[in-house]
C-alpha cells in the first residue's frame, strides 16, 4: 500500500482518538468554573457537591487525554521527518510554549484540583480550578498558532541547513502566532469545546431526571449546562462565519470545494445538501441561488472563484470536503434548535418532565464530539495537497526511509492499544455516571454509593 496514505490514516486515527478529550477538558473546565463560582458565591452546598462530582470525572477525562496524545508527537519525528526537519523551528515554537505556558500550569494546578478539597480553602481551590481551566484553553491556543501557520503560513523564510536541504525560519514570532487564520479558528474551536462540555453535562443531568436519581442535583446541573450551551451555540454560529470569510480570502480552493462552488468564476448558491461528482464538478442537491455570493460579498451577483479555477493537481478531495464541512454545519443546527426547544421548555420546569427532550439531550452528547471530528477532517482535508499551505506538498513531508509495513505495524497497534483506552474511559466513566455524586460530598444528602 501506498506509504503516504498509510501515514496520513495513521495520524488521523491517533489524532481523532486524541481529539475526542481535549475539548471535553476545555468545556468541563469551563463548567466546573462556573459551577466553583456559584458554591463561593451562594454557600449553597449542592453546588459543592455537583463541583466535586465534576472534578473526578475531568481528572478520568484529563488523565486519558494525555495519554493518548503523547503518540502524535513520535509520529512527527517517525512517520513525517522531512516534514519536521522544514517547520522544526516554527512548530518547535509552539509547541515549546504550549509545554511552557499551557502544559505546567494545568498539570500544575491539578492535584490541588482533585484533591485539595479538604485541605485548602474554598477561594484557593477555585483558584486552583480556575488556573487549570486556564492551562487548558492555553494549550489549544499554541495547538491552533500551530496548525493555523500551516493554513495561512506567515513571518518566516526559507533558508538551507546545513546539508543543503530548504528550512522555514522563523523572521517575526507575532506574525507567525498572529497568522491571517490563528485567531478565527481559535475561536471557533474554544467554542465548540464549550458545547462539548456542556452536551455532556446535559446529557448526565437528564438520564439522572429520566432514572428519577438525584434529581435535585440533575436540575441544576441542566439549568448550568443549558446556559453555557446558549452562549457556545451563539459564538459557535458567529465565529463559524468569520471562519468560513477568512477560508474564501485565504484558501479559496478549499473554500469552492466546501460550498461546492464548481464553475470558474459566477455567483454561487447556497448548496443545503448535495453530492459532489467530481469527475464532472457537478453537484447534485438542494441548492439556494445567490445566497453564498451575498453571504461571502453583500451581493447576491457577485463572483466567487470555483473548483475550475484552479489545477486539478491543487485540490482537495472535492466530496470528502463538501461532505465534512456540511454534516458539521447540520450537526451544529439540530444542536441549536435542541438548545433552543430546552430554553421554551425550561419555564415552569417543562424541560424537567418532558421525556422525548430528555432522551434528546441523553443521545445530544456524541452531536458536539462528531461535529469537532467533521471540522477537524474540513481543514485538514481541505487543504490537501498541502501539508504547509503552498509551500510544502504532503508527500514531500514524509520520512524517506520508513516502509509501508513499518506503518501498518503501528497502525495496528496503535488501533487496538487506541480501542482498549476507550473501552477504558467508557467503562470508568460509566462506573461514576452510575454512582451519581457523592453523600459525603453532600452531607445533607442520602448516601448513594454502595
Amino acid at each position: 500500500m501506498d506509504v503516504g496514505l498509510l501515514a496520513r490514516l495513521q495520524f488521523a486515527l491517533t489524532i481523532g482518538f486524541h481529539y475526542i478529550y481535549p475539548p471535553l477538558s476545555i468545556g468541563l473546565g469551563m463548567m466546573l468554573v462556573v459551577i466553583e463560582a456559584m458554591s463561593l458565591g451562594s454557600k449553597d452546598p449542592l453546588y459543592h457537591q455537583m463541583a466535586r462530582f465534576f472534578t473526578r470525572i475531568f481528572g478520568l477525562v484529563f488523565a486519558i487525554g494525555v495519554a493518548t496524545g503523547i503518540v502524535m508527537e513520535f509520529e512527527f519525528g517517525t512517520n513525517w521527518a522531512a516534514y519536521s526537519r522544514f517547520v522544526g523551528d516554527v512548530f518547535g515554537s509552539a509547541l515549546a510554549a504550549e509545554g511552557l505556558f499551557a502544559f505546567f500550569l494545568e498539570s500544575g494546578f491539578l492535584a490541588l484540583l482533585l484533591f485539595g478539597w479538604d485541605r485548602i480553602g474554598p477561594r484557593l481551590h477555585l483558584l486552583s480550578t480556575v488556573a487549570v481551566c486556564l492551562g487548558a484553553h492555553f494549550s489549544a491556543i499554541w495547538i491552533i498558532v500551530a496548525n493555523s501557520w500551516m493554513q495561512t503560513p506567515a513571518g518566516y523564510h526559507v533558508v538551507a541547513d546545513a546539508a543543503g536541504r530548504p528550512r522555514a525560519e522563523i523572521t517575526d514570532f507575532w506574525a507567525v502566532v498572529f497568522n491571517p487564520s490563528s485567531v478565527d479558528r481559535l475561536l471557533h474551536t474554544i467554542a465548540a469545546a464549550w458545547a462539548t462540555g456542556a452536551f455532556f453535562v446535559l446529557s448526565i443531568a437528564a438520564y439522572y431526571l429520566l432514572k428519577r436519581r438525584h434529581e435535585t442535583f440533575a436540575r441544576a446541573s441542566m439549568r448550568i449546562g443549558l446556559a453555557l450551551a446558549t452562549v457556545a451555540a451563539l459564538a459557535s454560529i458567529a465565529t463559524g462565519d468569520l471562519s468560513a470569510r477568512l477560508v474564501a480570502r485565504y484558501q479559496p480552493e478549499k473554500f469552492a470545494a466546501m460550498e461546492g462552488v464548481m464553475k470558474a468564476s459566477a455567483p454561487a448558491g447556497l448548496h443545503i445538501l448535495g453530492w459532489v461528482d467530481g469527475a464532472n464538478q457537478r453537484v447534485v442537491g438542494l441548492e439556494i441561488p445567490g445566497l453564498l455570493s451575498r453571504m461571502i460579498a453583500g451581493d447576491a451577483s457577485a463572483a466567487i472563484p470555483g473548483v475550475q479555477s484552479f489545477p486539478l493537481g491543487d485540490l482537495p478531495p472535492l466530496n470528502a470536503t463538501f461532505q465534512a464541512f456540511h454534516v458539521m454545519v447540520a450537526i451544529g443546527m439540530t444542536l441549536a434548535a435542541l438548545i433552543a426547544c430546552g430554553l421554551i421548555y425550561l419555564p415552569k420546569g417543562r424541560l424537567f418532565r418532558t421525556r422525548w427532550l430528555l432522551w434528546s439531550f441523553v443521545g445530544a452528547v456524541v452531536g458536539p464530539q462528531i461535529a469537532n471530528q467533521l471540522g477537524w477532517a474540513t481543514a485538514e482535508i481541505g487543504r490537501q495537497p498541502w501539508i504547509v499551505y503552498r509551500v510544502m506538498r504532503t508527500i514531500d513531508g514524509l520520512s524517506p526511509v520508513v516502509g509501508s509495513s513499518h506503518v501498518i505495524f503501528s497502525l495496528v497497534l496503535f488501533t487496538l492499544v487506541y480501542t482498549l483506552l476507550f473501552v477504558l474511559f467508557l467503562y470508568l466513566l460509566n462506573e461514576e455516571i452510575q454512582h451519581g455524586p457523592l453523600a459525603e460530598d453532600h452531607p445533607g444528602e442520602e448516601r448513594h454509593r454502595a
